[in-house]
């Protein structure tokens, strides 16, 4: 099987791009490497902070991105985005349960990179994705047509890994506590 998302790449810059958006192509060993090296000389918990507001960030700006790109709204944006996660690599990533006008959602992953990066680890390997989840909902919530429908800010975490010895990983997504 071949990549199923777009890929360009620049014959003067070697740029990759996916939908007009750079990216980078590395090994799943090599990220993972830096990624526990950074949690292991932060500490979880710091490390986890810095990653949740960077990967609401990220994921909020690409939405928004790519809502342009492919003139498509609300939770059409948020599944997209789910889409081309698993189709890069980072696990199978599938909504099991969505309401944006009260900021909830249940989010699936499969085959996390993280877990099967990390053989025989326990715990919670997949906090970095949380972020992404709440970026992703605050857009779709952010750019709704209807004010009335729009749903508080929100908060995700993740409830469940596989590493932790169930068959899949769940993220849970609901509104900020104030």
């Amino acid at each position: 099987m071949q990549p199923q998302l777009p890929i360009d790449v620049d014959p003067n810059t070697g740029v990759w791009t996916t939908d007009a958006l750079p990216m980078l192509y590395v090994p799943r060993h090599f990220f993972t490497n830096n990624h526990t090296a950074v949690e292991e000389a932060l500490g979880r918990d710091t490390y986890a902070e810095i990653l949740y507001k960077a990967g609401y960030k990220s994921a909020y700006f690409w939405c928004d991105k790519e809502a342009k790109q492919h003139g498509i709204s609300g939770m059409a944006v948020f599944e997209h985005y789910l889409n081309r996660l698993s189709q890069r690599g980072w696990g199978i990533f599938r909504i099991t349960e969505s309401d944006p006008s009260s900021s909830r959602a249940r989010i699936e992953l499969h085959h996390s990179s993280f877990v099967l990066a990390q053989p025989g680890k326990e715990g919670k390997l997949c906090y970095m994705f949380a972020g992404w989840f709440a970026g992703a909902m605050d857009w779709v919530n952010d750019t709704a047509p209807d004010a009335a429908r729009k749903g508080p800010p929100s908060y995700s975490r993740e409830a469940q890994c596989a590493a932790e010895g169930h068959d899949h990983c769940v993220f849970e997504v609901s509104p900020l506590a104030s």
